[in-house]
Formats: structure tokens, C-alpha cells, sequence
């Protein structure tokens, strides 16, 4: 009886059945405006012939180079789909539609919809050329594609064949250059990127691409790809033969059909659609490479989040539309700046502008028809690109700037302007990130709402610059622009003077180049320095422990001074030694031990820290590997009072003894700092526990504290009580203790990945948003496990004691050699 009567409830507030045929960006990005637009309407089924999620297909040219790493690209994870109950079903190929029963078909059988979604992209076209099944012949599509590329790579002298000059084929090229194959470009027209450059475009960027070691051959018949068991050579029409162990396919692609033709949907170049994305059947939309509206089929990112925009909206029930769009095309491929936009080709009611510099490398190119412009190519200097490209959409009359139309924005009005200025005068949809489609307007606005001051905090809420990077000059231009003087160039300076990057920059490369030493890191990054410096050094250290775990070894002479010896620096040399006492408990043992070392080594001071430990001060540099001896002894470890990274657990005395006690302070505190011990930081990390509101653990003023009350634990963090004095934000509730360790772990966790080195907590929150964190670890359950599960990760490599290392030898002429390498104790 219930099911009959939900099936009997107006449409409008049931659930309905969406599938979605297709995991690709389109999709992606029309699932993120369905969940927006249509919050709690769709119950969601996603099919994908790949075995995995959305991913940045754009960022497959730097995987293959090993400039990014797979993770990197990933748009929707698995916590992604889960927060928003996603039935994924990838590596689930659909077979058929059939839309009478108002079913999909694949191997595990059939599943209904009420609303279904084609997103089936486009397919490479394979030349059919004799030889073009053996193996080694491959496209150009899917991470498959770029894994089998690399394993290529591998082997040694290999040798690439790249069929198609295209964008594609192009960053195919760069890409596995990168990776050291002897690459040959093959194209059948007279110069690349025909359909995007003109001739001397062509001209310039195949010298730059020979420059770099690339071969390219244009006006290339080929004719034949030989070998008997696997690919040996391609042959073209005039007998050049080329060896090559892979042959890569990138002559174009077509759209996705089949699906939608054996379902008798109006099939034509692609998937026929209306201006709402509605196929031929009322209940079925399609969107992407596959689908063709008003005879066009586009192949750029750009449009098809436009597409993405209005299918969410239709499924919504809001009107809107699809319009045909201009789109622009930028190389990604390193050291290359191309652009192009509109329509450039020669014809009689046409005239162009044009500007050479031989020298630089320069050219640009710009077509106009009754004074307006309809075409631009630039090479070697870009940064017009956008606003050419906003004339050509808006169809800007150009008569009273004729004269200086070519060199740019910032020389309109017959003299150079401010670059700021001109970047300024930009309108606000003019588009700035063609990767992400992300406008002027959107960016500023952002920055303005959000309260952004640096390039990491615009990247994360707008997408721009997160892809090729192309853009960042523009969007760091507009941020200055937009923030006025409280603009802190500081936010993007260099982390020191061995390197241009900032801390920011450094650490994404870290992550998408994939280093894992510092000498890999200050060759890839070009370093000015052989060694680095005393700032660089333990910044680096610390990025490549927290992103390797398990993968980098912690190089000890990257640290300051204090976390090389285990022990606190004081003014006259002497050192100070902290044993551990976890959650500030101690016990006669542990007492009398510290007593005992204490006379044993004449120590002159012992003093009761605030951090609720016993603090042995003046201790001599000779006799620290004794003084850990005898306190490891009595299963003591070290207290880590010199770390960049978690000190210590302050805690009340909670339930167990406090009569206004709500829950057992001391035994979480316990719990939270042996399972966190041993962890690195950014900075120190420093945490405590009250056992009711009366708060006398000082929780809201620590790095991360808790708040028990009745109900369960309150979890703060961000405070400080220093140089700076700031209470903590309100993070979120956990109504157990497991949960508790879980939102405490997983914010360290992605503090631990988002924050600069020696950035204490509080600063790093102020710079990416308290919200932006609550987002990720509070409102995102999925989110926050994966973090937690990550930290847990890690934690298998960090819980080693350095005092029990050195007492039982390890490393222990590292001790005894203890040369300083200029690195001081950074100040606190």
C-alpha cells in the first residue's frame, strides 16, 4: 500500500529516478548545477565506461609529462559521490536504451529512469590505416590511454610516432618529450594547429616545438603502420619511414552516437538537442561532445559547462537556454603561448592587422570586417588574448583605436596605460579562465564576498588558475585590483630568494610533478641555489614528509637546530629535555625517574610546564643521548617540546574527579595525543581537553581544543595566545568520542596539506575561510572520513621515538657529528 501510494504523488514532490549515461566533465558539471538548482529532487544513478570518477581531462597532457599526478585532477572523489548519494556504477558500460520501458541496459542487467542524461563525449577517430590494430597503437582520450603512454615511456631509446598536428596530438607530443621518447609529430596539412593558427602562427610554433627536440613532418600522407607483433614503424606515401615503438592516434574525434541512434533519438553530426538540452524524446537530454546544436558540435570545455548550466536548469523547471557561443583556443603545452579566437581565414571583404617581432618571437594577427574585429591569433604574447576575444563576441566597433589596436588594451587612447588599468576596464563577463569558464565578474566577486587575499583561496572557490595555470598572471592582476591597498603582495612572494615560487606553488609541483627528494624538487623547480637555504630547506622537508608518507625519508639536516637533537636550545647552550605525559597524567615511576636524572646530571632547573609536563632545563649537549636512556628506560618518550608538530594534550581532570565534570576530559586527551603523537605540522600543534564549560584545560585558546558538555564534545580550534591573542572558532559538535577523534584528525589532516610551512593554524584558517574548513570537515561526512583515513595513513611512519632511536644507535653519528649547517631555531 505505501508504494502504490508514493506512486500516486504529483510528480513535483517525488523523488525521481536520473540516470546519467557518461562520467565525464560535462556531466560532472551538470551534476554540481542539478544538486544546486534541484536540491533533493533526483535520486542519481552515473554509469562510466572508465573505472573511476570525473576527472580534469584537460590535465591528461600534464600527467603524461609528469608535471601533474592523477590524483591531482580529480574533480569528484568517492567522499564526493557519497555526499551526495550517487549511485556510481563506473566501468558499467551501457548497451541500449530502451526507451518505451523507460530503461537502461548493461551487463548487470537493466535500470529504470524517469529523467536520463546522455553524456557520452566524443570518440578518437582511428585512421584506418593498415597496421592500426597491432598493439602499441593507441589514442589519446582516457587516463587508459595516458598510463599505457608512460609504460611506453619506460623503456629505453623509445620512440614516439604522434598522427595529427592538432591541440591534442601537440600536447601528446610535449608531454612525452617530457618523459624522454624521441617524438615525430606527423600532419597531413602545411602547418599545425591549422584549424586554430594561421600559416605563420604555424610557422613560429612548429620552430618552437623543433626547438625542443620534437620532430614535426606537416603535409604527411602517411601510408602504413608496420610490424609483425606489435608496432615497429609508420610509413608515409613518399617511403619516409619513421621506427617507433607506439603510434598515437590524435587526427580528431567524432561524437558518441550509437546509444542514441539504436534508441531511433534525431541523431545527425551528433545527438540533435533543443536550446534546454532536450533530445527528440521529452524525457531524455544530452549534453557534451556528443550532442550537435543548431549544426554545431563543440568540442571545448567552455560551452559545455554552458550546456551543463541550462540542463540543470531545465531539470529544475527554470527557464533558460543554450545559445551558440564563440569559444577560444589557449596551448597548454609549457614554455608555448598560443591563442586564438573567432574567425581568421582570408576572404575578399576582409582586412587584418598584423605585428611581427623577430627578435622576441612575437606575432599577432587580428582580422577585421567592417571595422570590427572577427578573428585573432597571437603567439608569443598573449595576454590581449581576452580582450580581443570580448570584442569579438560583443562586436566592438574598433574605428577610434584603429591605429593602436594591435598592441593591446594598455595602449588605447594613444599612449601606454597602466597594465592594472587595462586589466581593470575589462568587462565583468569578459572570460579570464577558459579552462573553468570562469568570468571576470565571478572572480572579483568571489574575492569580495569570500574576503580572498591570496591566488590558493581564488583557485579554491572559483576554479580559476586550477587547471593549465594559464591564467594566474591575470587573476592575481584582478585580485590587486580588487582588494586595493589592503591587496598583501606578501600572500604570493617567494617562499625565500633560492626560488620565485611562493609556498604555495611549491608545494602544488611537489604534488603534481610528483618529487619525492629536496634534490629533485630544487632541480625540477629550477632553484638559483645548489643547496637551498635555511628557509627553504625545512620547508621543504616538511612538504615532502606530509604529501610522501611512507615514500620520503625525513632528512634530518633539513630541520632547525632543536628537531635535530630532540631537545629545546636555551641561551647558554645548554639544552632543555621534556619527556611525554600523555594528557598530563604521570605516575610515582615516571617521577622518580625524571628525580633521578635530574641528580644524576646535576640538571639545575626542573619546572612544570604549561603544557602539563615536567621541563629538565640545562641539560649538556653530551649528555642528552644518557639523559634519554634512563627516562626510555622508564618508558618515557620524547615530549616533542621542539616540534613542528603536535607538543602536547592539556587536560582538565573531567568527569572522574570534578564534580562539574561532563564527560572523561583526561581519558579523550590521553586517547587523542597517542594516536596523534609523532605527527608533523606546519607548524606547532598544540590541543586541549576541558571536561565542562567552565573550560580550566584552556581549550579555547589552543590550536585545537574540546569543550565537553552534556550532550557530547564541542570542538574548537584556531585560537592563539602568543605573540597574537585570539579565541578559537566553533568547528562543529561530536556526540561520541570516536567522533570527536575523527573531526580532530581530519581538520590536522588537511591543515597538514593546506598550510605553508611555519603558518601556525589560526592564520592558515584566516587565509583559506573557517567556512571553507567547517565545508569540508563538519557538512561533508565523506570528506572528512577520507582525511581522517589519510592522517591514520600517515601516522603508520611518524610514531617512531627519536630518544629510543638514538639510545639504541640509529643514526648515532649523525649525533655525534651535529654540524649546524647555518639552520637557527626558527622564532616561535
Amino acid at each position: 500500500m505505501d508504494m502504490l501510494a508514493s506512486e500516486t504523488l504529483p510528480s513535483a514532490t517525488r523523488t525521481e529516478r536520473l540516470v546519467v549515461i557518461g562520467a565525464g566533465m560535462a556531466s560532472g558539471r551538470a551534476l554540481e548545477h542539478i544538486f544546486e538548482e534541484a536540491h533533493g529532487r533526483f535520486d542519481v544513478t552515473l554509469f562510466g565506461a572508465e573505472p573511476r570518477g570525473n576527472y580534469n581531462r584537460l590535465m591528461l597532457s600534464p600527467v603524461l609529462g609528469g608535471e601533474k599526478a592523477y590524483e591531482q585532477i580529480i574533480t569528484h572523489d568517492t567522499a564526493w559521490y557519497a555526499a551526495h548519494g550517487v549511485s556510481t556504477r563506473f566501468g558499467e558500460t551501457v548497451t541500449a536504451i530502451d526507451r518505451q520501458r523507460k530503461v537502461v541496459v548493461s551487463r548487470h542487467g537493466e535500470t529504470p529512469y524517469d529523467k536520463l542524461i546522455i553524456a557520452t563525449g566524443s570518440a578518437p577517430f582511428i585512421i584506418p590505416l593498415p597496421g592500426k590494430d597491432l598493439p602499441g597503437v593507441m589514442a589519446f582520450r582516457d587516463l587508459d590511454d595516458v598510463n599505457a603512454m608512460v609504460e611506453a615511456a619506460q623503456r629505453p631509446n623509445a620512440k614516439a610516432v604522434i598522427i595529427g598536428g592538432g591541440l591534442l596530438g601537440l600536447e601528446a607530443a610535449a608531454a612525452l618529450r617530457l618523459r624522454g621518447m624521441e617524438v615525430v609529430v606527423l600532419h597531413i596539412a602545411g602547418h599545425v594547429m591549422d584549424r586554430q593558427l594561421d600559416p605563420a602562427a604555424g610557422y613560429l610554433l612548429q620552430r618552437d616545438l623543433e626547438a625542443r627536440g620534437i620532430k614535426v613532418h606537416c603535409k604527411a600522407q602517411t601510408k602504413a603502420i608496420l610490424g609483425q607483433n606489435a608496432v615497429e614503424a609508420v610509413v608515409l606515401d613518399d617511403g619516409t619511414t619513421y621506427c617507433a615503438d607506439i603510434v598515437v592516434m590524435a587526427a580528431g574525434i567524432r561524437p558518441e552516437t550509437r546509444l542514441a541512434v539504436d534508441a531511433g533519438l534525431h541523431v545527425e553530426r551528433g545527438i540533435v538537442v533543443s536550446d534546454q538540452m532536450v533530445t527528440s524524446d521529452p524525457d531524455i537530454f544530452a549534453l557534451g561532445e556528443c550532442v550537435e546544436h543548431e549544426k554545431i558540435v563543440y568540442g571545448l570545455v567552455a560551452p559545455l559547462y554552458d550546456q551543463a548550466k541550462v540542463l540543470a536548469k531545465t531539470l529544475a523547471k527554470t527557464d533558460a537556454a543554450f545559445r551558440p557561443v564563440q569559444t577560444a583556443t589557449q596551448l597548454k603545452v609549457t614554455g608555448v603561448s598560443v591563442y586564438s579566437a573567432g574567425d581568421f581565414a582570408d576572404a575578399e571583404d576582409r582586412e587584418e592587422i598584423v605585428l611581427r617581432d623577430a627578435t622576441s618571437g612575437v606575432y599577432k594577427r587580428l582580422v577585421l570586417k567592417d571595422d570590427r574585429v572577427i578573428g585573432a591569433v597571437l603567439y608569443g604574447e598573449t595576454g590581449d588574448g581576452p580582450w580581443f576575444f570580448d570584442m569579438i563576441r560583443k562586436g566592438t566597433d574598433t574605428r577610434e583605436m584603429r591605429d593602436t589596436l594591435i598592441f593591446g588594451q594598455a595602449y588605447q587612447g594613444g599612449a601606454a596605460l597602466d597594465p592594472m588599468a587595462a586589466v581593470a576596464a575589462l568587462p565583468d563577463d569578459a572570460e579570464i579562465c577558459g579552462c573553468n569558464g570562469v568570468c571576470k565578474g565571478a572572480i572579483t566577486g568571489a574575492i569580495v564576498s569570500k574576503g580572498l587575499t591570496d591566488l590558493d583561496g581564488v583557485r579554491a572557490h572559483t576554479k580559476a588558475s586550477a587547471s593549465c595555470g594559464s591564467c594566474t598572471h591575470l587573476v592575481e592582476k584582478l585580485m590587486a585590483i580588487t582588494l586595493g591597498d589592503s591587496y598583501n603582495p606578501a600572500a604570493v612572494k617567494p617562499m625565500c630568494p633560492c626560488t620565485e615560487y611562493s609556498h604555495g606553488d611549491v608545494r602544488r609541483l611537489i604534488q603534481a610533478k610528483g618529487l619525492k627528494s629536496i634534490p629533485e624538487v630544487m632541480q625540477e623547480l629550477e632553484w638559483k641555489t645548489s643547496c637551498g637555504c635555511a628557509k627553504c630547506r625545512p620547508a621543504l622537508n616538511y612538504y615532502l614528509v606530509a604529501d610522501w608518507p611512507g615514500e620520503y625519508e625525513d632528512d634530518n639536516q633539513s630541520r632547525f637546530i632543536n628537531e635535530r637533537v630532540h631537545a629545546n636550545i636555551q641561551k647558554d647552550g645548554t639544552y632543555s629535555v621534556v619527556p611525554r605525559m600523555w594528557g598530563g597524567m604521570t605516575n610515582p615511576k615516571e617521577l622518580r625517574a625524571i628525580a633521578d636524572v635530574a641528580d644524576k646530571f646535576a640538571i639545575p632547573a626542573v619546572k612544570v610546564t604549561g603544557g602539563q609536563r615536567i621541563d629538565l632545563l640545562g641539560v649538556k649537549k653530551e649528555d642528552l643521548p644518557a639523559v634519554w636512556a634512563d627516562l626510555n628506560a622508564a618508558g618515557m618518550v620524547s615530549g616533542a617540546a621542539y616540534a613542528k608538530g603536535l607538543r602536547t594534550v592539556k587536560t582538565c581532570v573531567g568527569s572522574d574527579w570534578c564534580r562539574f565534570g561532563t564527560q572523561d576530559s583526561t581519558g579523550l586527551g590521553i586517547r587523542i595525543e597517542k594516536f596523534m603523537w609523532g605527527a608533523w605540522t606546519p607548524a606547532k600543534l598544540k590541543l586541549a581537553v576541558s571536561g565542562c564549560p567552565r573550560n580550566c584545560a584552556e581549550a579555547t585558546c589552543k590550536d585545537i581544543g574540546v569543550i565537553c558538555v552534556d550532550s557530547g564534545y564541542d570542538i574548537h580550534f584556531a585560537g592563539a595566545a602568543g605573540l597574537d591573542i585570539k579565541g578559537t572558532e566553533l568547528l562543529g559538535h561530536a556526540d561520541s568520542e570516536d567522533e570527536a577523534l575523527e573531526i580532530i584528525t581530519a581538520l590536522t589532516q588537511i591543515y597538514r596539506e593546506q598550510g605553508h610551512y611555519l603558518e601556525r593554524i589560526y592564520k592558515w584558517a584566516k587565509r583559506v575561510g573557517v567556512d571553507t574548513i567547517k565545508g569540508a570537515i563538519i557538512d561533508d561526512l565523506a570528506k572528512r572520513r577520507h582525511y581522517a583515513e589519510r592522517f591514520a595513513y600517515s601516522q603508520q611512519f611518524a610514531q617512531v621515538d627519536p630518544w629510543e632511536e638514538r639510545v639504541n644507535g640509529k643514526d648515532a653519528h649523525e649525533f655525534a657529528a651535529m654540524a649546524e649547517f647555518g639552520l637557527p631555531q626558527a622564532a616561535e
